[in-house]
């Protein structure tokens, strides 16, 4: 059980990223000091920077869908490593609903903040790259669980493109027009889920019936 330090910690680390997102938001990213964000959450300046050193980590920071959170799933579940990958997103997506309604917050009050998040990474040139660097944990964990269902190694091109496929349609979930039109619960998000990862999995049956293409000597 979490103990009373330690939730009012959580709660502060929250507030002060809630507070950030909007000010992001509102002001532009660049814009936006620390002095201000630690005005809005109603914290002193020092304790928003001991929580989150960099201002890039209030939007990097306590990500759920964490490499670690993943690799136990491709670990403990039986069937295939985009099964794992669905089961781990539903699970990891409804633990943060039940959070929300734990602490009081509106339904798909996370989503929102996510999508937040999601607009102002693209929007940023170095934010993108931070980001990039982010996934590509996520891509080799699961190109290597690919492999493993295929006998293949992760380097090859049917797990790798594959896990690239499935991280990028995951990460732009948030911005497609299909997301934007619907609530922002979960229950409506988990379909859109669904079709990345039957993309994928389109994907690769492909990638496995189909010969090589047969190389062209040049002279």
């Amino acid at each position: 059980m979490e103990g009373r330090r330690d939730r009012k910690k959580r709660q502060t680390r929250e507030r002060i990223q809630t507070a950030a997102l909007e000010l992001f938001t509102s002001h532009g990213y660049r814009n936006t000091t620390i002095a201000a964000i630690a005005e809005h959450a109603d914290v002193a300046t020092r304790t928003v920077t001991l929580h989150f050193p960099t201002k890039e980590d209030l939007l990097f920071a306590d990500d759920p869908f964490a490499p670690e959170t993943l690799t136990a799933r491709l670990d403990s579940l039986p069937g295939t490593a985009l099964d794992a990958v669905g089961e781990w997103m539903r699970d990891t997506m409804r633990a943060l609903d039940e959070r929300d309604a734990q602490q009081g917050r509106q339904p798909g009050e996370t989503w929102s903040l996510r999508t937040k998040r999601a607009t102002l990474i693209a929007e940023d040139e170095d934010l993108r790259g931070r980001a990039r660097a982010s996934y590509y944990e996520l891509e080799r964990l699961i190109a290597a669980a690919i492999g493993k269902d295929l006998g293949l190694p992760p380097s090859a091109l049917a797990p790798r493109l594959t896990a690239y496929t499935v991280v990028g349609g995951l990460r732009e979930l948030y911005m497609t027009h299909e997301a934007h039109h619907r609530d922002t619960a979960t229950e409506e998000l988990l379909p859109l889920v669904d079709r990345v990862l039957d993309f994928a999995r389109a994907g690769l049956a492909t990638l496995m019936t189909e010969p090589p293409p047969i190389p062209v000597s040049r002279r």
